[in-house]
């Protein structure tokens, strides 16, 4: 394996709580609470959204041009870690610390009540600023707000977006381009993607049920992560990083999972591990009837029955192209020894009736744990429309290769 970079600060929000501290119970306990009800976002129909409590932030007085639900969210994960943050940047000078970070929305949703209001008044609303939705402002926000003057861009590719960011990221550190970097994404709730996943018939009218005979569609979530990455030895490592693109079609997996497998089967030789070495894998599990089918044989084909496993969508949502980071997100809260001393794994929440056409999992129940002691390595599976995949591997236990 090459030398793995590592994670020493991390921030997380979703439907489950806002902070680490408001995410751990019932993220272990398996916990559907932040999953309700609306009927605001598409009309005439009432879906379960996992939604971020209101009041995310305080308007962005100082950068309003670029003020959005979105940026909000980023400035309150950037509170959370901010002492690590300006800690890095003093250490490594603004011009060595890169900001690469996932999205799909953007400010999607302060464009649709400017075009409502324009609609109504033939003028746009005091305060619009077009930037608000460009999908690039996430990035120019943090490395404004932050002062930076580093690398700083925005990947999107759907649901793969803030998961691939570690990579890129990695890329800029190892290259000489950076020294550390901040990167995860955000992602909130607005009515096109909601109409729009809807409009596929992708979308559950109940909170979702992975790999259930059962399963319907997703269930659309908003939330975000933020890490800092650096050489600097900390408890858990970036071990690997598996990129792939099978462009099977532009919204259907490929039904064989080939792709799917490939992303894994990349991350596994990044890191320099075997399947057996992978304690729990986190599963991108939408609870589409095509996408549960294509990654429970990409699993099959890669770990057998034996790796524990489970779709953590069930209780955040779907995070669309926040969930990479949401999902990394879980496996560093699950690895870590302050926030998770029991080893606790996320489990499974489904109504327990497996679909006979597909192969069998090791899907986690409460109160299943990691492994004790040594090392340990979890999996993180992403998987995107026009078969942008991409898998991640965290650890603990990797600072001896220093």
């Amino acid at each position: 394996m090459t030398e793995p970079l590592f994670l020493p600060a991390m921030a997380v929000a979703t439907c489950l709580g806002f902070g680490k501290s408001a995410t751990v119970a019932p993220l272990f306990q398996g916990s559907r609470r932040g999953l309700v009800p609306r009927a605001d976002l598409l009309p005439g129909r009432e879906l379960y959204l996992g939604a971020l409590p209101d009041g995310i932030a305080e308007p962005l007085t100082d950068l309003p041009e670029l003020d959005c639900r979105n940026n909000r969210l980023l400035a309150a994960l950037l509170a959370e870690i901010e002492a690590p943050l300006r800690e890095a940047i003093r250490a490594h000078g603004p011009h060595r610390v890169a900001v690469v970070l996932g999205t799909s929305t953007a400010g999607i949703a302060e464009g649709e009540r400017a075009v409502d209001h324009r609609l109504r008044t033939d003028g746009w609303p005091e305060g619009y600023d077009y930037r608000q939705q460009e999908t690039g402002n996430a990035a120019e926000f943090v490395a404004r707000h932050l002062g930076l003057r580093g690398p700083a861009y925005v990947i999107a590719t759907a649901c793969s977006s803030s998961a691939k960011v570690f990579a890129s990221a990695r890329r800029l550190i190892r290259q000489g381009l950076a020294d550390a970097a901040i990167v995860g994404g955000a992602d909130t709730l607005c009515r096109m993607t909601v109409a729009g996943f809807s409009s596929l018939e992708a979308a559950s009218a109940a909170p979702c049920n992975p790999f259930s005979r059962n399963r319907r569609g997703i269930t659309i979530g908003e939330g975000g992560a933020l890490f800092l990455l650096t050489r600097e030895p900390a408890e858990i490592a970036l071990l690997g990083v598996g990129e792939g693109s099978d462009a099977h079609h532009v919204s259907a997996p490929d039904p064989s999972g080939a792709g799917a497998r490939a992303a894994m089967e990349a991350a596994l030789a990044d890191a320099g591990l075997t399947p057996g070495e992978i304690a729990y894998v986190n599963l991108h599990g939408t609870a589409t009837p095509l996408n549960d089918a294509m990654e429970s044989r990409a699993m099959q084909a890669v770990f057998g029955a034996a790796a524990a496993c489970s779709s953590t969508k069930a209780m955040t949502g779907h995070t669309l192209g926040a969930a990479g980071a949401v999902e990394a997100a879980i496996l560093w809260l699950t690895l870590s020894r302050q926030w998770n001393p029991e080893g606790r794994l996320p489990p499974h929440l489904w109504d327990g009736e497996a679909d006979p056409e597909l192969p069998r999992l090791a899907f986690a129940a409460p109160g299943d744990a990691l492994p004790g002691g040594g090392r340990v390595a979890c999996l993180s599976n992403s998987f995107a429309f026009g078969g942008s995949n991409c898998s991640l591997i965290l650890g603990r236990g990797w600072t001896e290769c220093r």
